[in-house]
Order: C-alpha cells, then structure tokens, then sequence
C-alpha cells in the first residue's frame, strides 16, 4: 500500500482540468472551485526528487492552513475547507500574475544581489554598509513576475507594474497593504514560537471583483525562518543562522555531487534519509505552529485521498 503520494490522476465530481506542479496538483472543479493536494514530492534545485516524504504533504498543507485562518480578518483568503489532511478546497480566482516577496532581512538572493554592488532591489535603495542576515529598519517588497514553466521568476519594481498594466494601481496598493498586514501577523505567530519570519511570499488572486490570498502561506516550502535565540549571537559574530527551512535536503545534495546542474545524476535516498527528512518535517510542523503533530493514517494515502475528496464533494456540491 502506498504511504505516500507523488502522483494524482482522480475524476472528480465536476472536474473540468488538472494542473500539476512540482509539489501541488490542482483540479479545477465546476470553473467555480480548485482542490488543491499537496503532494509528498520533494524538490530542489528545481528538479522534482524521485522519492515521496512521508507526511510532507499533510505538514505543508496544515501550516498553511493555519496561517490562512489566522489572517482572513485582514484579508479574505481563497480556503474553504480541508477534506483531507493533504488536501486544500477554496475559491478558484484569477492569479495576478506577479508574486509578493517580502523581506525583513537582508539575506538570500537580497544579500547577494548586495554583495555583488547593486544598493537597489526593485525600484528599492538599500543603504550601505549593511551585512549578510541584518534586519532592515522596516520590511521590503520585493515583487517578481511570474514565470512561465521552466523559467525564472524576474524581479520587477512598484513603478514597472504600474507602467505595465500588469496590476492596476488601485488593485496593487491593496495588495501591498495586504501583504506587508499578513507578514506582520506571521511574525508575530513566528515570534511566540521563538522564530523569526525572516522572507516570503504571497500570491493574491480576484474572483466576482474582490481580491483574496491564495495559494500556501508561510510554510517552509515558501518561506525562510530564523531561530530567535541565537540570532543576534549568531549576526554579531558573523555566523551562519540557524535556519528552519528545507535547506538541510539542498546541503545533502551537494554533499552527494548534485546542484541540479546538467548531467549530474540525482543520489540515491534510502529508506533512512527519507525518514529522516519526515521527521524534520514534522519538527519544521511543531516549531512553526507551537502544536503537536498528528500523523494521518498513511495506510494507502492515495485511496485515503480519493475517499475524503469524494464524500467532501458530493456534500459540499448538493
């Protein structure tokens, strides 16, 4: 029996389409509706790994969730339900199609980007003398376009979107009032755990004239987290963070010869890795939400899908 899932091809009740992505697939139900299942794939270095993580799926898809309830007073979000612990129902909206990436610190592409002589970042100035991983007085917004599959995401500026029509002025404030509202509230969720929100990203969405949050939230999937113990200890001394993210399966990789480069051959995960990498999972699940995780029966986790999906459909679309 398979315990985990890294391929969908369901029919449900009123579904129109399937989009797969590297983790997600998404059906289309009645134009009206998306169910969302996350996946146990693994990607790095924008390759999908052969093997599935135990319970990946279900940590990613009830952090976000969680996040996602957490901030609907601000801004409506596209979740309905969710009828299996792997699987999101909401509100099929029409992406805009630039991504909301904000950052609190300067670390990751930001730092390197300075590293390299550039003192702005989309439209952005950023002052000298500042150092890898030191906060910035307030929170950035860095936009990208969203690119086309097997294409980089491009950064763009405040002023190029508005030049390009790529979202009207009216929309793109909101959005960005929205988005620097719903980082707030992360960081302070983030902070009674004693973590650090360190960078994300948002993607909004219209339907019926209304703009809603879509897609996940701060999981570690999209987002970066410091440990707020040993910050400060860690940016006086020049040390690397301790971060909470899925950076450890990147390091493994490299380790093993592989940077997603052509040509390189994918490791081998044996059984011990992989179980490895769900148990760090589920401890980036119970550092993020401060709860423990209750692991779903993992029996036959396609079928335990499929079971979930239709009963939740054939009641929901009555």
């Amino acid at each position: 029996m398979a315990k985990t899932i890294l391929d969908s091809n369901y029919h449900f009740p009123g579904q129109k389409s399937i989009y797969k992505g590297k983790v997600r697939d998404v059906y289309n139900i009645d134009n009206k509706y998306l169910l969302m299942i996350v996946s146990d794939r693994i990607s790095a270095f924008d390759v999908v790994l052969p093997r599935g993580i135990p319970y990946k799926g279900q940590v990613l898809n009830q952090i976000a969730a969680k996040f996602l309830d957490a901030t609907s007073k601000i801004v409506p979000n596209w979740k309905i339900a969710t009828p299996d612990p792997t699987v999101t129902f909401g509100h099929k909206c029409k992406p805009y199609p630039v991504e909301m990436i904000v950052r609190a610190y300067l670390t990751g592409s930001s730092w390197r980007t300075y590293k390299s002589g550039a003192r702005e970042i989309c439209g952005i100035k950023i002052p000298d003398g500042m150092r890898e991983h030191q906060r910035f007085e307030v929170p950035i917004i860095t936009p990208t376009t969203k690119a086309e599959l097997g294409k980089h995401d491009e950064d763009i500026s405040r002023s190029r979107i508005f030049s390009s029509g790529l979202i009207s002025e009216e929309d793109y404030l909101l959005i960005e009032k929205y988005t620097m509202e719903v980082f707030k509230r992360g960081s302070e969720i983030a902070m009674k755990h004693g973590l650090i929100l360190v960078d994300t990203k948002y993607e909004f969405g219209k339907k019926d004239g209304k703009i809603y949050l879509i897609d996940e939230i701060n999981t570690p999937d999209s987002s970066r987290y410091f440990y707020a113990d040993k910050y400060q200890e860690h940016f006086e001394k020049g040390l690397p963070q301790k971060q909470l993210s899925k950076e450890f399966v990147r390091e493994w990789l490299m380790e093993n010869g592989f940077q997603g480069q052509a040509g390189q051959k994918i490791p081998e995960m044996d059984d011990k890795f992989v179980n490895q990498i769900s148990e760090r999972y589920i401890e980036l699940y119970e550092n993020i939400t401060g709860e423990k995780f209750v692991r779903a029966d993992i029996t036959n986790v396609p079928e335990r899908i499929e079971n979930n999906c239709r009963n939740f459909l054939n009641n929901y679309t009555k």
